[in-house]
């Protein structure tokens, strides 16, 4: 793995090497992909378009959202920021990076919540903007342009997390598989014809069974808290 994560750090310093310019869209990004996002902005204008879509963007990022911290109580992944101090790395190599502000975050980094998340719920909108360019053009071009914008704004997140130090760069390609797959198997089981009080029952239930998980973990003496 250190050799995995050294060849991580080369590409982020690659990356922050680049324009300055290009800084401030990395940190742009980073901040506008942020997994609230789903929950304030993009399930809101999918609700407005289509019910049904909207409802499936809120519950996939809910799954999506309890999922992936479970997963990095598993999976672990140092973070980048850390690691390159931890690891001594930095004592024994000249490395040329640059701290931000979002870039000390704590807990385990693999995957990447923000390109498992995102990408596991913004794949009903893609979806249903993919049916409707179809139905008012032939062009093949028309029709991929939403997966087209989709896989650009998943490598786009993905880029930025490397940028700021949050994630190494296979801890991206995780969060964006997983969250892909994700969407792509839980769109077809949207609970769209529930009530609201589904909706706040699955969450609570899905907020009391990662407490339990969390206290079983530590009680079996693993410190998912590291």
């Amino acid at each position: 793995m250190d050799t995995l994560h050294t060849a991580g750090i080369r590409f982020a310093e690659a990356l922050q090497s680049g324009p300055p310019w290009l800084e401030k869209f990395w940190i742009s990004v980073t901040s506008l992909a942020d997994p609230k996002c789903i929950f304030t902005v993009c399930f809101p204008l999918a609700y407005f378009l289509d019910r049904k879509v909207g409802v499936s963007v809120l519950w996939i990022g809910l799954v999506s959202e309890w999922l992936n911290v479970v997963l990095k109580w598993f999976l672990f992944g140092e973070r980048p920021f850390w690691w390159v101090h931890e690891s001594g790395l930095a004592s024994k190599e000249l490395v040329a990076l640059r701290q931000f502000p979002v870039s000390c975050e704590t807990g385990p980094g693999s995957p990447s919540g923000h390109c498992m998340i995102t990408g596991a719920a913004l794949w009903p909108l893609v979806t249903a903007l993919t049916a409707l360019a179809s139905r008012h053009s032939r062009s093949l071009a028309v029709k991929l342009t939403p997966f087209g914008a989709y896989a650009l704004l998943l490598l786009a997140v993905g880029l930025s997390r490397v940028f700021v130090l949050a994630h190494f760069p296979h801890q991206v390609v995780g969060g964006i598989l997983v969250g892909a797959a994700l969407g792509w198997g839980l769109q077809a089981r949207t609970p769209a014809a529930r009530t609201p009080g589904f909706f706040v029952t699955a969450a609570l239930t899905l907020l009391l069974s990662s407490l339990t998980l969390h206290s079983l973990v530590m009680a079996a003496g693993i410190d998912i808290d590291w």
